[in-house]
């Protein structure tokens, strides 16, 4: 399996002394970053989409091993609700396009009070391309059953597992599941024991996926990136 740890975003002025230098410029952090950990989660693209010439320069800034998740814009997911979005999808991809081999994958964070919709989910994953790496973040209770897994499995789309402080292990069995021969983590914990991460990489090693994204959130202290190399080192460890 191989395996792409990293963080949502990495272009965080509080990161500097954490993780960056203490003065370091901000137009070099990229580059920082992907000479430390394999891939990394935009988010900003939820906000505004980012003109091609920008995504180029990403692409630019990284090794050729490195991989990028676009989040797609909240016009999609949060406007109009996956509904009559075929030219707005196919706008996103176009631009995500421009990462090339460095495009690992796209992910649609639904809204909270977005309810389970079998028909409308089916229409909209039929808007998307085979080619193109997909995951799905649901975010209400009621799209966590078996109908849904099984719309997402006969498109290998996968289901977004996010992570909070609060899930007990009755909520991580209920939302965790494999949809697709790949995996997608948003780790959205404030910490992470030891007990705790290892749990979590013997649960991801335990699927029969091809590749995996994993990525902890934003800390304005920096924790995000020292709770991604210690996934990675636990995970080097089994």
């Amino acid at each position: 399996m191989d395996s792409y740890v990293g963080t949502s975003g990495y272009n965080y002025k509080g990161w500097k002394g954490p993780f960056y230098p203490k003065r370091f410029p901000d137009k070099e952090m990229l580059g920082f970053y992907g000479e430390r950990f394999n891939t990394v989660e935009i988010n900003n693209s939820f906000y505004r989409v980012p003109k091609p010439d920008v995504v180029k320069s990403w692409a630019r800034s990284v090794p050729d091993t490195f991989r990028f998740v676009m989040k797609a814009t909240r016009r999609i997911t949060h406007f109009k609700r996956l509904k009559e979005v075929s030219e707005e999808t196919e706008y996103f991809l176009t631009i995500a396009a421009n990462l090339e081999d460095r495009l690992g994958a796209i992910l649609f964070q639904l809204p909270p009070n977005l309810k389970k919709d079998v028909p409308r989910l089916q229409a909209f994953l039929d808007l998307l391309p085979e080619t193109v790496a997909v995951t799905l973040e649901f975010r209400h209770d009621s799209w966590f059953d078996e109908e849904v897994h099984d719309c997402l499995r006969s498109k290998n789309v996968a289901l977004c597992f996010s992570h909070e402080d609060d899930d007990g292990d009755e909520e991580v069995e209920r939302k965790f599941a494999s949809t697709a021969n790949w995996g997608y983590l948003r780790l959205r914990g404030s910490e992470y024991g030891d007990t705790e991460m290892k749990q979590l990489v013997d649960r991801v090693q335990g699927q029969n996926w091809e590749r995996v994204f994993v990525f902890f959130k934003h800390e304005e202290d920096g924790l995000g990136p020292k709770l991604a190399k210690r996934f990675t080192e636990a995970a080097a460890e089994l």
